[in-house]
């Protein structure tokens, strides 16, 4: 459940060349249709898998795959990290991949549908939008506009969809609040001291959160029997390490240093409507008004908000320079 401001990233020889157009799509499209799809290879997953266990380790495995590579290519001393860095890392794990893409998974393995809950999670730039209000911030009235539509359309889903609706309330909370602790780690994370490499960051992100989610899922009573899945439920938790956690991270990563934010943050309010149709083709998840006239709300004020928030520069800013948190960055790596 994705997705944070990438800091770290060494940009001076992607920002001053022109970014390769076919790359460029490439890497984008790679975001837009593996972080939405991913929404439903969890709701695939815990058909047959325990939610804690299999998200913790998925984690634990992606983070090795993806040590593995940055070992394999620029020696096992790129993954060192200071105390520091190690202790700014594990909160993130704790916040993100642990109380953000894990209660996700819990809350799809109790009913919320894959299309549901992208769209909640769309919700993202907003909630970050409130911390930036309380730490003393005061963005633009656009800005306003589109956070206030935005929770509007937010309220409107939940309790259409859950009040007298198929989807147990309970499950749409469980969504939101892995959204509040997901949106806060991504505007507290520049004030942590953290690798410059963003790829070392996740490794130990993912590392750590995945072990909180394996401790909490055995603490929970969850138990391993690798012989009972299902091969579709074996198929998404592969697809989810490999596609959701390692390749699409890395496009991420990559379009961002070789195209605009503006261009970039578009995946924040793609991903949800490639969920909500995935889930509807694959799954037969219901597609009522409701949902449409509450998702498309939430939608618009994402657009909204990320267009009001958009640099008037026209050269992007460097990425290796500390700036203000705000939602233009914000991975969904809930669906990571």
């Amino acid at each position: 459940m994705p997705p944070r401001t990438v800091s770290g990233v060494n940009s001076d020889d992607t920002h001053d060349t022109l970014p390769r157009p076919l790359l460029v799509a490439l890497a984008l499209g790679i975001v837009y249709v593996v972080w939405g799809s991913t929404y439903l290879a969890i709701r695939v997953m815990v058909e047959d898998m325990p939610p804690m266990l299999s998200a913790g380790g998925r984690f634990l495995v992606a983070a090795v795959l993806l040590g593995a590579l940055l070992a394999a290519r620029f020696g096992v001393r790129r993954l060192r990290v200071t105390r520091a860095e190690l202790a700014g890392s594990a909160l993130l794990g704790l916040l993100l991949p642990a109380l953000g893409n894990g209660v996700v998974t819990v809350a799809e393995h109790r009913g919320a549908p894959s299309g549901i809950a992208a769209l909640l999670v769309a919700a993202l730039p907003l909630w970050v939008m409130v911390y930036r209000l309380a730490s003393g911030d005061r963005p633009g009235r656009w800005t306003v506009a589109g956070v206030l539509l935005g929770f509007g359309g937010l309220a409107g889903l939940v309790l259409s969809t859950g009040v007298g609706g198929t989807v147990p309330i309970g499950a749409s909370l469980l969504v939101v609040l892995a959204t509040l602790a997901w949106s806060f780690g991504s505007w507290f994370q520049p004030r942590l001291r953290l690798p410059r490499d963003p790829f070392v960051t996740t490794v130990w992100e993912m590392v750590t959160g995945g072990a909180i989610l394996a401790v909490a899922g055995l603490t929970m009573g969850e138990r391993i029997s690798l012989s009972s899945y299902s091969a579709a439920s074996w198929w998404a938790w592969g697809y989810l390490v490999v596609f959701g956690s390692v390749v699409a991270f890395s496009a991420y990563v990559w379009v961002l240093g070789n195209a605009p934010i503006s261009l970039v943050a578009t995946y924040a309010y793609v991903n949800p409507v490639v969920a909500v149709f995935l889930g509807w083709l694959i799954l037969a998840e219901p597609v009522t008004w409701p949902i449409l006239v509450g998702g498309g709300v939430v939608v618009t004020a994402v657009a909204v908000v990320v267009g009001a928030e958009r640099p008037s520069r026209r050269r992007p800013p460097r990425l290796d320079t500390p700036e203000p948190p705000s939602p233009r960055a914000v991975t969904d790596e809930f669906a990571a």
